[in-house]
């Protein structure tokens, strides 16, 4: 795997630097509602600061506008961002408020450079995107990977290299097709793969995969799809018609369970059903915890998985929760990352 060169070995002393962080977090009337990508990003800036950077800019995306948006602004997130960092900053507002960013257009590009000196690449969730903010700046300027990226590569290479077995990879959520990829590449490496959510529904359909995965026995299912919908534990084969399949079942966590803890090595990616709704939670939760109580080396990807881990104040009982999703997947299907591609190599 490609490693760039680290911002440990920059020379920021007296310079200006601009960092690309992964500010994308969710708001709630106005406030950030979980802060913690904006923690993960403090190593970075707080080192920059220690090595005696003579400013630093901070630029991220906020989720998906398609121009200026005040329900999107950055305004929020910088104030977070500047309560818990408690020294001297600016934050650019959401990059993708300028048509250019999803572009990768040079113009914008060179805006966002213009009177910097140092870019540092810390928004491991972006750089899968070949934008302006990710590729763009770390062809106009000395680019080097900040400390957040470098550990997101160093973890989530241990799964592509030697292991420690067995390997439990844990897999589910809604589309299949999203995960199918990593699904491929590390699940015929490892020992046992479990699946649940609705991605297991799509896989009784016929072999996808070339490998065994394990299937839920038995579902929680309802006649809607509704959050205060009447439960029903039933065999995965017997669902009533018409009734969906909202979470796995009791025999199926306790199934799930005894291979996690079994384990040397696990990834989990995507919720066990629609956990959202505490009616259906028990199957995630239950994953959730067999993952935290595991003393394997256990990697836990996706953000579903990430929320359902600190809602129950599991985060800090795992090896290592990824703060990307989709650079996360590609990265364990063996692609090539571009905003990593643009950094020189160490």
């Amino acid at each position: 795997m490609r490693h760039p060169r680290s911002v440990r070995d920059a020379d920021v002393a007296g310079k200006r630097v601009l960092v690309r962080a992964d500010l994308n977090v969710p708001l709630e009337d106005g406030s950030v509602a979980d802060d913690t990508r904006i923690r993960a990003s403090l190593p970075t800036l707080e080192f920059l600061r220690d090595r005696g950077a003579e400013a630093i800019t901070v630029c991220s995306h906020l989720d998906r506008p398609t121009g200026p948006d005040p329900a999107y602004s950055l305004k929020p997130v910088e104030a977070r961002l500047r309560e818990l960092y408690g020294g001297e900053l600016a934050v650019l507002e959401n990059t993708r408020f300028d048509p250019g960013e999803s572009k990768n257009d040079p113009g914008f590009a060179r805006r966002l450079a213009q009177g910097q000196d140092v870019f540092v690449q810390d928004a491991f969730g972006s750089v899968h995107r070949a934008h302006a903010s990710t590729v763009g700046l770390a062809q106009l300027l000395p680019a080097y990977a900040g400390l957040l990226l470098e550990r997101e590569l160093t973890e989530l290479g241990k799964l592509l290299g030697d292991m420690e077995r067995p390997f439990v990879l844990v897999s589910g959520g809604a589309k299949v097709e999203d995960k199918l990829g990593v699904l491929r590449n590390l699940g015929g490496k490892a020992d046992t793969v479990l699946v649940g959510g609705k991605m297991a529904e799509e896989l009784r359909g016929g072999d996808q995969l070339g490998f065994p995965v394990e299937l839920p026995v038995d579902v929680v299912a309802a006649a809607s799809f509704e959050e205060d919908a009447e439960p029903k534990v039933v065999p995965y084969d017997a669902v009533p018609h018409g009734w969906l399949g909202l979470d796995i079942g009791p025999e199926t966590r306790s199934r799930f369970g005894e291979q996690i803890a079994a384990a040397r090595t696990i990834f989990w990616n995507g919720p066990m059903g629609v956990f959202e709704w505490p009616r259906f939670a028990e199957g995630t939760r239950a994953v959730a915890e067999a993952v935290a109580s595991s003393d394997a080396y256990s990697v836990v990807g996706g953000a579903d998985s990430i929320r359902a881990l600190a809602e129950l104040g599991l985060l800090d009982s795992v090896s290592w929760a990824s703060t990307g999703g989709g650079a996360a997947l590609e990265l364990l299907e063996g692609r090539e990352l571009p905003g990593v591609a643009a950094i020189p190599e160490a």
